[in-house]
């Protein structure tokens, strides 16, 4: 069986740029325009409005300027208004070759915003139509408000694309401008159109008010629409638009019927340039696109993953340019702490594995997630640190920190089986905890090593609430020695540091 060709518009650089505080400067629009058209492989691209700025007006004179050399010029399209020629002038002179027309696809805003009749407007747009056609302009034709136009003066519609069908044009676009439509009415509405139009072609604008663009699109593919129109990330007005990534998977996975060019592989790097141009920042759970959704967290799935692929969809991540991850935290279990083992090419004993998972779930109750990075800090803290026994603990302490007092801290240690509490202050709160330990060893008559070097660092890689690993030298007599501590709080890594020090010069 034939399979049904659908074009995917792109209005990123147009109804994207529409989100609140984004603006893309001509350099970002050029670069964003060739990678949707030569690596992504949409179909069109609708790159900006006419006669908005001298700035948008420099950006498509250097996008067609492009697009013409590369034999593209006609999948770029440029939102034009039925303004008795003026846009079609702009359009002549930045090189545009393809106007997506604005007019009214409802009666409410016929009236109330134009103040025209019916047969007034249609002059209107068949004038600008005409002009089009004889500066070799293409025209498509957007009917704002088409969606309430359906719901509430529907004979206005179908007199509008009446009159459509009369006249030169390549597309009708039928925006649900507001966001209101639902699924149902989507397939409903596009059904009786394609219907009564069979050969017209339509394309579906589908707004993200109601958390509905995906859905939405997909029933407007049901119903035998020609193209569809999307955004980079679901950028656009409000809510956003119908997101590209998401809606191409979902044609890819459930339309076996249906063909469309877009190369899945590029989606990501596309995606994050656009989201670093933008500054409009991708949700961690946005399908295909986020920081997590190809993460394991919780160990029953990565040993899922490990047996026949339990717990894996169709998404898989390579097809997007991406990979699987295995998150470390309070759920994880053995088979997430090996999967990262066998990418850092580390192995370990089913003991030590034991004794890094405890250590791995003590810290994910102190921060949602440890990541591969802070694996080796880990293990080096749990395996590496064992040399000693434990006679001298740290039961418990209060680091005081307020605006114009010196830090206090207050320290409960147990040595030789005896418990002893002192306070102190410093000029921080680990010199506070330093001073107090020097207090209670000055009771016990005895001597503390010199600090001569104090380093915190994070793991390279790691995230913004990652471990601190702090490594304190220590100089006692004629010995220098080095301990570690780990944690996601600074000073409670140099306490964990400075406990095994005590500890080691105990033993």
């Amino acid at each position: 069986m034939k399979k049904r060709k659908i074009e995917i518009m792109d209005t990123t650089l147009r109804d994207g740029e529409q989100t609140s505080g984004v603006s893309f400067t001509a350099s970002e629009k050029l670069t964003i325009a060739q990678l949707l058209l030569e690596e992504l492989h949409v179909d069109r691209i609708e790159i900006a409005s006419t006669r908005v700025s001298e700035g948008e007006f420099d950006a498509v004179k250097g996008i067609t300027s492009w697009a013409k050399n590369k034999g593209l010029i006609n999948k770029v399209e440029v939102l034009s208004f039925v303004d008795g020629g003026l846009s079609i002038a702009w359009m002549e002179e930045s090189g545009a070759k393809v106007q997506n027309l604005l007019t009214k696809g409802s009666l409410n805003h016929l009236k109330h915003q134009l103040k025209k009749t019916p047969k007034e407007h249609f002059e209107a747009i068949a004038q600008v139509i005409q002009l089009a056609q004889n500066k070799g302009i293409q025209t498509n034709v957007y009917l704002e408000d088409w969606s309430n136009g359906m719901k509430n003066s529907p004979d206005y519609v179908y007199q509008f694309l009446d009159f459509l069908e009369t006249q030169p044009i390549k597309r009708v676009l039928l925006p649900d401008t507001l966001g209101v439509l639902t699924p149902r009415e989507t397939f409903k509405f596009l059904s009786q159109i394609r219907e009564k139009y069979p050969k017209m072609h339509l394309d579906f604008h589908g707004h993200n008010d109601y958390d509905l663009g995906v859905a939405n699109v997909m029933e407007s593919i049901e119903a035998g629409v020609n193209g569809i129109h999307l955004t980079i990330n679901g950028m656009g007005e409000r809510a956003g638009n119908a997101p590209l990534a998401s809606v191409v998977a979902v044609i890819n996975d459930f339309f076996p019927q249906v063909s469309i060019d877009v190369k899945e592989s590029s989606l990501y790097k596309v995606s994050k340039l656009v989201e670093t141009f933008s500054g409009f920042r991708i949700p961690e759970n946005k399908p295909i696109l986020g920081d997590n959704v190809f993460t394991q967290t919780a160990g029953i799935h990565a040993d899922g993953d490990s047996k026949h692929n339990l717990y894996f969809n169709e998404l898989l991540p390579e097809r997007f340019g991406r990979k699987r991850t295995y998150a470390l935290g309070k759920t994880s279990g053995k088979a997430n702490i090996q999967k990262n083992l066998l990418e850092l090419g580390l192995h370990l004993s089913d003991e030590d594995i034991l004794k890094v998972t405890n250590r791995i779930i003590e810290l994910g109750d102190k921060k949602e997630v440890v990541t591969k990075e802070d694996l080796p800090y880990i293990i080096s803290d749990v395996l590496h640190n064992q040399s000693y026994e434990e006679k001298i603990k740290v039961n418990s302490y209060v680091l005081n920190h307020a605006k114009g007092l010196r830090p206090t801290t207050t320290v409960s240690l147990t040595i030789d089986q005896e418990t002893i509490e002192e306070s102190a202050q410093g000029d921080g709160q680990f010199d506070a905890f330093m001073k107090t330990l020097h207090k209670i060893y000055a009771k016990k008559k005895l001597e503390l090593p010199k600090l001569t070097d104090y380093a915190v660092r994070i793991p390279p890689g790691s995230n913004s609430d990652a471990l601190c690993e702090t490594v304190i030298t220590w100089k006692f007599g004629e010995k220098t020695f080095k301990t570690r501590g780990l944690d996601s709080d600074q000073t409670v890594s140099a306490i964990i540091a400075t406990q095994k020090m005590l500890n080691i010069i105990k033993n």
